[in-house]
């Protein structure tokens, strides 16, 4: 898969690096001739050019590119690079940074991204996650469908634990995608059973996160009966 990232800063470089040690073509670009770095991910690509210029962006041949990661520090900036490696090169897939949380809701198909990283929110998130269970935890939005993935740590008291996976009546427009469960991490299939303390991920439509919660935050009556 090749992958352009425009911002070769820290936020860049590092992902940059997850994604050739994973075996992924790379091309950083930057128009700020500081930042380029060769030697600090040397197995990838590297153009020094203003990632929001249409000529940069031929240059870079953005057509060939599977993703791009809009991974500035300006959101402004990420929006336009965002826009013009969808509309007017057909990238498949666009990931953007958001760094200031008051502008998340410009961060959608309209403007060609396809998965918002807001990381303030993901950072609150994570700390909300570590601290809660039996409570629903927002960690990224998908654009299209108005879906996000949230988690919730399945409570001792919850209904549903000892509960197989298929015989759970979730609601409309969610999906399961993961258990994790201590150290392992399950795809989960209709004979699985929900234990408690398992953190689970959906894929949700945000209309259906508080019914989602109140399924799985329901304590089992004392008789043992839902």
């Amino acid at each position: 898969m090749r992958v352009a990232i425009a911002g070769a800063g820290a936020v860049g470089r590092s992902i940059a690096g997850e994604l050739l040690e994973n075996g992924h073509e790379v091309l950083l670009i930057d128009k700020a001739p500081t930042a380029i770095s060769v030697e600090r991910v040397p197995m990838a690509e590297w153009l020094l050019a203003d990632a929001c210029e249409i000529t940069s962006l031929d240059e870079a041949a953005l057509q060939r590119c599977n993703v791009v990661i809009a991974a500035t520090g300006d959101d402004k900036v990420n929006l336009v690079v965002s826009l013009l490696a969808k509309t007017e090169y057909g990238v498949p897939r666009v990931v953007a940074r958001v760094n200031n949380p008051k502008n998340e809701w410009l961060f959608n198909e309209s403007w060609g991204v396809d998965v918002a990283v807001s990381t303030p929110r993901l950072m609150s998130a994570l700390v909300e996650e570590a601290v809660s269970v039996g409570d629903l935890v927002r960690l990224l939005r998908f654009s299209h469908g108005d879906a996000n993935l949230v988690e919730l740590t399945l409570p001792e008291e919850s209904a549903l634990a000892g509960t197989q996976v298929g015989d759970v009546q979730w609601p409309e427009d969610t999906s399961l995608v993961t258990i994790i469960r201590g150290t392992r991490v399950l795809t989960p299939s209709r004979e699985d059973s929900l234990e408690a303390g398992d953190e689970l991920l959906f894929v949700a439509a945000q209309a259906r996160e508080e019914q989602l919660e109140d399924l799985l935050s329901a304590r089992r009556r004392p008789d043992g009966t839902v």
